[in-house]
């Protein structure tokens, strides 16, 4: 499938949507873009750009699970 991501007027949205939902699911998305979403794509890029830049940090499975239970014994208590 191919994505394509459009700025469209208020007037205009209406009549897109209802051209839009006349697809099949299986030959058309709709994915809304929230300020939830957004912020989401922002900080997934940020990430994705300290990885290719080696700034990110890693941490090894064994070290996730104490971390992880250390969190849980906290919120626990």
């Amino acid at each position: 499938m191919q994505t394509i991501r459009l700025r469209v007027n208020e007037k205009v949205y209406k009549h897109l949507m209802w051209f839009l939902n006349k697809f099949s699911k299986d030959e058309l998305q709709i994915i809304e873009e929230d300020e939830e979403f957004v912020s989401i794509q922002q900080d997934l890029q940020q990430e994705l750009t300290r990885v290719e830049e080696g700034s990110a940090e890693f941490i090894d499975l064994p070290q996730l699970d104490k971390d992880l239970e250390s969190i849980i014994r906290k919120h626990e208590a």
